[in-house]
């Protein structure tokens, strides 16, 4: 005889006839709690179990001894083009943290929509879930959001590259940040996991959430970067900011033979055509320890002249990230 077992059954159904295995009586649906359920589904090796993503509470006093202050931040936008699209929604979720990378508490929450000057593109509706009646007239309050932002030592954002231009471009209370991205900053296959969108992150560390509305994914971003994974002191988010801590490099290779083009790009180097302020020419951003090395190999292998100079900048995390 086939039976049925409904691990969701609340504890004032009509009682199951006592039937089948002893170990069936053993776990009565009635008396399994949500832990019980959620452990028995765990260890049947048949399943995985995801939790709904609660965000952390505001608590009235930040506790001692995390000084520093970081500001997760997300934008939703008509667009990709930081000069012709715009922002319709910014969410910011503040917290402390110490220097050894530790997070502390969350001392302040910001979400607000903004009415672009023409309608959202279809398409960004789908994605976000953000209609234009949702946006008319709406306005992001640029005196609370700037109560979050300005005490912040460090701003991150899942995509800096995409985040902090169209935030330079909507305030000037993001010039002179600095900023990190949890996406180029923390090696995340290392730590095991299949992908960088926030949404496989998410997931990987045993979570779902709203996707794809500002604040909600701030929160997730959060609860992934504090995830230790066994390992005290490593978290996601003490690499980023240790990450952020250290100047970066770019090389621009001015003047490269047009026949090496294939070379460069084959070693990660980028194209710039010079509309974005940067010699028009291919480049490649790389750790400062990293910068002898590829220099030996843009003289040997590219220039073939020992004395070839290209274009160098150094960059911190105030410089980062910037369009």
């Amino acid at each position: 005889m086939t039976q049925q077992f409904d691990l969701f059954v609340s504890p004032e159904a009509a009682p199951v006839k006592a039937t089948g295995s002893p170990a069936m009586k053993r776990h009565s649906p009635a008396a399994l709690s949500e832990d019980d359920m959620v452990r028995h589904l765990q260890e049947t090796g048949r399943y995985r179990i995801l939790k709904k993503l609660e965000p952390r509470p505001v608590p009235a006093s930040a506790r001692p001894g995390f000084p520093l202050r970081g500001v997760i931040l997300d934008t939703e936008t008509t667009g990709l083009n930081h000069r012709n699209d715009e922002i319709i929604e910014i969410g910011a979720v503040a917290f402390t943290f110490d220097a050894a990378g530790n997070i502390g508490d969350v001392i302040g929450v910001y979400g607000g929509l903004q009415q672009p000057s023409v309608p959202i593109p279809p398409a960004i509706t789908r994605l976000t879930g953000i209609a234009d009646e949702m946006v008319a007239g709406q306005m992001i309050d640029l005196q609370q959001l700037r109560a979050v932002v300005e005490p912040a030592d460090l701003v991150i954002a899942h995509n800096a590259g995409f985040d902090r231009p169209f935030c330079e471009a909507f305030s000037p209370i993001f010039i002179g940040k600095a900023w990190a991205c949890s996406v180029a900053e923390v090696d995340w296959s290392a730590r095991g996991f299949e992908g960088t969108k926030l949404g496989y992150l998410i997931g990987q560390t045993g979570y779902f959430h709203e996707g794809h509305r500002a604040v909600d994914d701030c929160f997730a971003l959060l609860e992934v970067l504090a995830q230790d994974g066994g390992e005290p002191g490593r978290t996601p988010f003490a690499e980023l900011y240790e990450t952020s801590q250290r100047s970066r490099i770019r090389i621009f290779a001015e003047n490269s033979p047009f026949d090496m083009k294939d070379h460069l790009k084959a070693r990660g180097y980028r194209w710039s055509d010079g509309s974005d302020g940067r010699p028009k020419s291919w480049w490649i951003e790389l750790a400062e320890d990293a910068l002898d090395d590829e220099l030996r190999y843009l003289r040997s292998e590219i220039y073939r002249w020992d004395e070839a100079d290209p274009p160098i900048k150094r960059l911190t995390a105030f410089e980062r990230f910037k369009a």
